[in-house]
């Protein structure tokens, strides 16, 4: 059996999980998901757990099973205690600024750019004296937090040479050296 997909996913206190039609909904303090799960798949709610189990051996149902696993864990930790990012902008000159559901970026080109975000992500910009600007992000929904901030940081990836550019705070950024002075 699949080591992830075997594993039982406990619901803390607060959360509630539902599964209808091979649709699971969670609800929890922090909102609501769905996932729609394989019909193959069984999902069982018994005291305090959720399992699935598969019907075959399958290598599609292997890999169905962990998956499916690893989707509801998330929602189930999401609804509970959602999910943080941060992104450090690297760079003389950088900004960002954060006005309701809408991110000004300011990073070297010449116009700002603005992206609107989904509301289910709540956004925060810090900026403080002798340190690189911040972008917090929350949400409850851990695939769209990463696709947002993918999004954010595709727009100037760090470059490995004087390391400017949209990273993940902690993101370790390989260098390389310059040219070489003199080589003859």
């Amino acid at each position: 059996m699949s080591r992830i997909g075997k594993a039982p996913i406990a619901i803390p206190a607060g959360v509630s999980v539902d599964v209808k039609d091979s649709v699971v909904t969670v609800k929890g303090p922090k909102g609501t998901l769905t996932q729609k799960v394989n019909p193959e798949l069984d999902v069982k709610i018994e005291d305090g757990h959720v399992t699935l189990t598969r019907p075959s051996d399958d290598r599609e149902h292997r890999a169905q099973h962990g998956l499916y696993r690893a989707l509801i864990h998330n929602m189930v930790v999401g609804v509970s205690e959602g999910y943080r990012k941060e992104l450090e902008l690297v760079g003389v000159g950088y900004r960002a600024n954060a006005t309701g559901q809408v991110l000004e970026l300011s990073l070297g080109f010449s116009h700002a750019i603005f992206i609107k975000l989904p509301p289910e992500v709540k956004v925060e910009a810090k900026s403080e004296r002798n340190k690189n600007p911040l972008i917090i992000l929350e949400s409850d929904d851990k695939q769209l937090l990463g696709q947002v901030c993918a999004k954010i940081r595709s727009l100037r990836k760090p470059e490995p040479y004087k390391g400017k550019g949209i990273k993940f705070v902690g993101e370790v950024i390989r260098r390389k050296s310059g040219k070489s002075a003199g080589a003859k």
